[in-house]
């Protein structure tokens, strides 16, 4: 999918300039590319809320309007304050339409599983695949067909339809979606049966247990500070 996002040139850089561009609605970003020099761009926030939330965002071709100029690009590193709903900084690839490039896309699953109607929960182990494909070929999304996984299945980058005009580089065997067994059912089916006596954990597992039991949970990550230029 193809869209048009205009874009201002600017001048000013660092975490102040940077603050004050966000407080008026706009976010920092940079497009480079093709041995071009970077150019510091500020776009719209609410541009960019449409442009994510109807056209693929990150798998989304661009056509950027940049000083009278538009470049064909593709959102690259892209910086959200989550807490805020907002964007704090974003990279825009200028490309080609006839030249193949790589990018990660999202793996959307697709279908029932009926290990899942069994009881069972998905456990994602890979959340995007890398590709190359043209511009033009850069799919909104890999759907993972999930409609005959039972509980113990697991679904690898192998078993995933290669979507027309894209090669996967991510390796074959690499692991994408599984259907296990809650974790709650896992320790119900390890409690000893009635009338059987558990074995006795050995000293030193009992010692490790107690202090677990003891030690004070971890302090929580401060939140990430606002990024870019």
């Amino acid at each position: 999918m193809e869209t048009t996002l205009t874009a201002e040139l600017r001048d000013d850089t660092g975490k102040g300039a940077a603050r004050r561009l966000r407080a008026s609605g706009l976010v920092p970003g940079i497009l480079y590319g093709h041995g071009m020099e970077p150019v510091k761009l500020s776009i719209s926030g609410q541009d960019l809320l449409h442009l994510f939330h109807t056209a693929g965002g990150g798998s989304t071709l661009v056509d950027l309007k940049v000083d009278g100029k538009t470049h064909l690009a593709i959102p690259r590193e892209i910086q959200r304050d989550h807490i805020r709903g907002r964007f704090v900084h974003i990279d825009f690839l200028a490309v080609r339409r006839d030249e193949r490039i790589t990018l990660a896309v999202e793996v959307h699953e697709v279908g029932d599983a009926p290990g899942i109607r069994a009881g069972g929960v998905i456990e994602h182990h890979l959340r995007e695949i890398e590709i190359e494909c043209l511009p033009n070929d850069v799919p909104e999304m890999i759907p993972a067909d999930i409609s005959a996984m039972e509980i113990g299945d697991m679904l690898r980058v192998g078993d995933i339809a290669v979507p027309e005009g894209v090669t996967f580089l991510t390796a074959a065997d690499t692991p994408v979606i599984s259907v296990i067994t809650p974790a709650a059912l896992r320790v119900e089916a390890d409690l000893t049966l009635p009338g059987e006596e558990a074995p006795e954990a050995p000293a030193e597992e009992e010692e490790e247990a107690e202090v677990a039991e003891g030690e004070a949970p971890a302090e929580e990550a401060p939140a990430e500070g606002e990024g870019g230029e």
